[in-house]
């Protein structure tokens, strides 16, 4: 994780010199309710802009004219770029909703009966199709335990053992 950090913050550093295309994606076991919590911050402007191209439509996340549309298109493009098996088996992410925190959107996902994660698989491309310098980074966590990695577009599986 320190690692993941000083690149992070190098690349913020950078970021004044270039903009910088980021998001993150937060992958948790929740032991108690044996359950896989997804949540995934990308910065506003870079999603609209993204859901506008997937939906041929006009986003506003912060103010939507038709929010249960906006909800379709968010989780739709999620779904679509975001694909995960745990534990060997391919998962669905169920989409729970969505908030504005400052600059970025973070949205929530969850799959159900999820024992301990032994292994997580991801295939991910989100904001590919917008930019050919996004960089995804991962954080999962399980039984207390939590790996980190970055996925560098054009990159797009990575996997993490526990």
């Amino acid at each position: 994780m320190a690692n993941i950090l000083v690149q992070w913050m190098a690349t913020i550093l950078l970021a004044v010199l270039h903009p910088l295309f980021v998001s993150m994606i937060d992958i948790n076991h929740n032991a108690k309710a044996a359950t896989a919590e997804i949540s995934v911050r990308i910065f506003t402007d870079d999603l609209e802009k993204t859901l506008e191209h997937f939906s041929k439509s006009k986003i506003d996340l912060t103010h939507p004219a038709d929010k249960a549309f906006v909800e379709k298109q968010l989780a739709a493009y999620v779904n679509q770029k975001l694909t995960l098996k745990i534990n060997n088996q391919s998962v669905v992410l169920h989409y729970l909703g969505y908030e504005i925190q400052r600059e970025s959107v973070w949205s929530y996902f969850e799959v159900q009966k999820v024992a301990p994660f032994k292994k997580v698989e991801v295939n991910c491309s989100l904001l590919y199709d917008f930019e050919s310098g996004q960089m995804n980074i991962f954080h999962v966590r399980s039984n207390k335990t939590e790996k980190s990695y970055k996925l560098d577009n054009p990159a797009t599986t990575t996997s993490f053992d526990f």
